[in-house]
């Protein structure tokens, strides 16, 4: 029996999918509501083998684990290389999914790495608390701003430990009761987050090969436990980066590049990326020279050309390197030896 394709265009509550044979034959279409129960029922009425694709999307990740078992094939295609469907005359769901059948059925999908279920529902973790730590952020200038609005003095430095918030709020004697108030909800507010900050490492640290992953990239001078935690789970499997290269572009830390006519033009830092991943290299590089020595000469080296972005995205580009070095080999981290110096050339005689 010859191989079927499907596309499907995922939305919240609807799955629209259009089913087509080898030569382009419309087999079957339609709108399935979004619910495992009704898409397992409509992958066992397919009769013959088939190969699926869909965008995307916040709602991938279920849908994409849920169809798996029952299909032959099922791959995921990146948004921003399906613009051939944005940019269709004539655009609705039933269209689209004719669309992305069409894709693997000429076996020109722009498929993009899904991570295992597994992967990703650790994932969800530090994503989650890099929210939280926004959060605690907003809390601790909430508290700056009360007691800047009622003009009350306080030593920025120690503001946010424990024992000398306590001592301010009984110093306080012309404040208005309800500042007061606000104060200790913002203060219990910010201690809830910051616990909830060390607690979430703990829990994904439980995972024995995640912690040995974790322990062997530490191992990198510094690299800390969050830097790490990071690197390993947005990667996911670092076999998938030829070259070191890529590894750079993936986290955006390099310029988008445009080339024609014999002209190449590098732009501005691309946005293209993982945002999670970028993020969380740039605030480790702003500090790594004070850990590694050799980030700290490449860091003085782009600095002496004067651009501070530049040294900071240069020493982002290096940790890279040495992450996915490590992470590769499984091996601890090693430090580069230094080049000999050269030696003194003897005089003739």
């Amino acid at each position: 029996m010859s191989m079927a394709y499907v596309g499907l265009d995922v939305h919240k509550k609807t799955i629209s999918y259009r089913v087509k044979s080898a030569a382009g034959a419309v087999l079957a279409e339609g709108e399935l509501a979004a619910r495992r129960s009704v898409l397992t029922d409509w992958a066992r009425g397919l009769l013959r083998p088939w190969m699926g694709a869909m965008e995307a999307t916040l709602f991938t990740g279920w849908v994409y684990d849920h169809l798996l078992p029952h299909a032959l094939k099922l791959k995921v295609a990146h948004p921003l290389m399906l613009r051939a469907i944005a940019a269709s005359k004539k655009k609705n769901d039933r269209v689209d999914a004719g669309k992305i059948a069409d894709l693997p059925r000429c076996d020109l999908l722009p498929a993009c790495y899904m991570a295992p279920s597994e992967l990703r529902e650790m994932r969800r973790m530090p994503r989650y608390r890099n929210r939280v730590v926004r959060m605690a952020v907003r809390m601790k200038n909430r508290i700056s701003g009360l007691l800047m609005e009622v003009g009350e003095e306080h030593a920025k430095a120690r503001l946010h430990g424990k024992t000398y918030f306590a001592r301010l709020l009984e110093e306080l004697r012309e404040t208005p009761e309800s500042v007061k108030s606000l104060l200790r909800i913002s203060r219990a507010n910010l201690d809830m987050f910051q616990a909830m900050q060390r607690q979430l490492p703990r829990r994904l640290l439980s995972n024995e090969a995640l912690a040995e992953r974790v322990r062997r990239l530490t191992t990198i001078p510094s690299v800390g436990v969050v830097t790490a935690l990071t690197w390993a789970l947005e990667v996911g499997e670092p076999e998938r980066f030829s070259s070191i290269a890529r590894a750079v572009s993936y986290r955006g830390l390099s310029s988008a590049r445009h080339g024609s006519a014999g002209k190449d033009q590098r732009g501005p830092i691309s946005k293209q990326r993982n945002k999670h991943l970028q993020t969380v290299l740039i605030e480790a590089a702003k500090l790594a020279p004070r850990w590694n020595e050799q980030l700290c000469a490449l860091h003085a080296r782009e600095m002496a050309r004067g651009n501070r972005n530049r040294a900071t995205l240069a020493v982002a580009r290096k940790l890279v390197a040495y992450l996915l070095a490590v992470d590769k080999s499984g091996k601890d981290f090693v430090p580069p030896t230094p080049a000999p110096a050269d030696s003194a050339q003897l005089p003739q005689s």
